[in-house]
């Protein structure tokens, strides 16, 4: 068990508002890759109630029930404590959701999102807290799933982050990706998302620097944003490590545009576009406000703007700017630039080598999903049309 321990209420000892009992929430799931979309079934889960407790399968039962998990349990387990709406994390968490489970946690239901989980034999796993009506359904947020972002890194293009036309490959590609036999998967394949200014707001605090607190700016791509890395970093080890560097910390992180990244990493780099790593940098519990498109060399007028204390980076090499001059000339010329090492050298490159390697086991992962969540629907289907025909038959 994982506590975040930032006093929410409902945690041990902890009364709920007004000093009624606290409503306590559970969440399961695999978050593999976790991205904003299982952020925003978090956030809606913990507006539900007081305390949030979030489960998370191994990589054992993740494998038995759906295929292999792109990420190790640990580096899930990691992913999801670094969210800002769990207040707690259970690891090794059952696959299957029951009473016994809740109870043990003290939770008076559970929450999950519009869209089907199966077992390998094809069961609904929330079943029987379903019947116990202790079950609670929030809004799946369209244009993201962990299916859609494998697919965008098997491809190789660039056009998937743009309104740009799409290469021959990555159309023929993306015309069956989420695809089986019986047609197109509504939860699963490759979608667009559309940003929304009510989005940006749900995510975000809200709140300006206050005095007495340190201003701390970090800037990059924040692709795949949990632990994976722009500068050979983990996001969330390295955010944490700039979180920690102030008593009173107020973390602005500014996010490069698509192109920008793109013209640095080059490859099919950015994997998330612009909006997708804005929630998702949004989402994390060490940052506090968010760039949209910061310039890629730190400028006087930038830091005077934000009034910005401290300027951080990893340890890796700096890239020059386009006119050869170092993006944190005027950082250092003042005497606030200082480089953290978290000690995390797992990098974006190295989990698409991974998707790379294992492409086709990922493949009849994604289609076997696909045909259990259809033979699932065609099931409920009937047993809805059956009374009806019984009822037609009675004379």
């Amino acid at each position: 068990m994982i506590r975040n321990g930032h006093g929410a209420a409902g945690g041990p000892g902890r009364p709920g508002p007004g000093g009624r009992r606290a409503v306590r929430v559970w969440c399961d799931g695999c978050y593999d890759m976790v991205h904003y979309g299982h952020s925003n079934q978090l956030r809606q889960a913990r507006a539900m109630g007081d305390y949030l407790i979030v489960g998370v399968h191994t990589d054992e039962e993740i494998s038995k029930h759906k295929g292999p998990p792109v990420f190790t349990q640990e580096e899930r387990y990691r992913m999801v404590q670094a969210i800002k709406w769990v207040d707690e994390v259970v690891p090794a968490a059952p696959y299957v959701t029951t009473l016994e489970t809740l109870d043990k946690y003290s939770c008076d239901f559970c929450v999950h999102g519009n869209d089907i989980t199966l077992t390998v034999d094809g069961r609904d796993t929330y079943e029987e807290v379903k019947q116990a009506g202790r079950y609670r359904e929030c809004k799946r947020t369209q244009g993201v799933s962990t299916t859609d972002l494998v697919g965008r890194m098997l491809l190789v293009t660039k056009a998937h982050h743009s309104s740009q036309e799409m290469s021959s490959e990555y159309r023929e590609y993306a015309d069956s990706f989420g695809k089986c036999p019986g047609g197109r998967n509504p939860w699963t394949g490759v979608s667009q998302f559309l940003q929304t200014s009510q989005k940006i707001i749900q995510f975000a605090s809200g709140k300006e620097p206050q005095p007495g607190e340190t201003v701390i700016y970090v800037t990059g791509a924040f692709d795949l944003f949990r632990i994976l890395q722009d500068w050979d970093i983990g996001h969330v080890d390295f955010l944490e490590k700039v979180h920690g560097l102030a008593e009173r910390p107020y973390v602005i992180a500014g996010l490069h545009f698509d192109q920008e990244v793109n013209h640095y990493k080059g490859k099919n780099y950015p994997i998330m576009n612009l909006h997708e790593r804005t929630l998702s940098v949004l989402a994390c519990r060490y940052v506090s406000e968010v760039v949209i498109g910061a310039p890629y060399a730190v400028t006087a007028e930038l830091l005077d703007h934000f009034k910005v204390d401290l300027v951080c980076h990893g340890k890796t090499e700096i890239v020059p700017d386009k006119d050869g001059s170092d993006p944190y000339q005027e950082p250092k010329k003042r005497g606030i630039f200082r480089q953290i090492d978290s000690g995390n050298d797992l990098t974006t490159d190295l989990i698409v080598q991974r998707i790379i390697k294992n492409r086709l086991e990922y493949e009849a992962r994604n289609q076997k999903k696909e045909a259990k969540e259809l033979a699932f629907l065609e099931a409920r289907r009937r047993q809805e049309v059956w009374p009806q025909r019984e009822d037609d038959c009675d004379f």
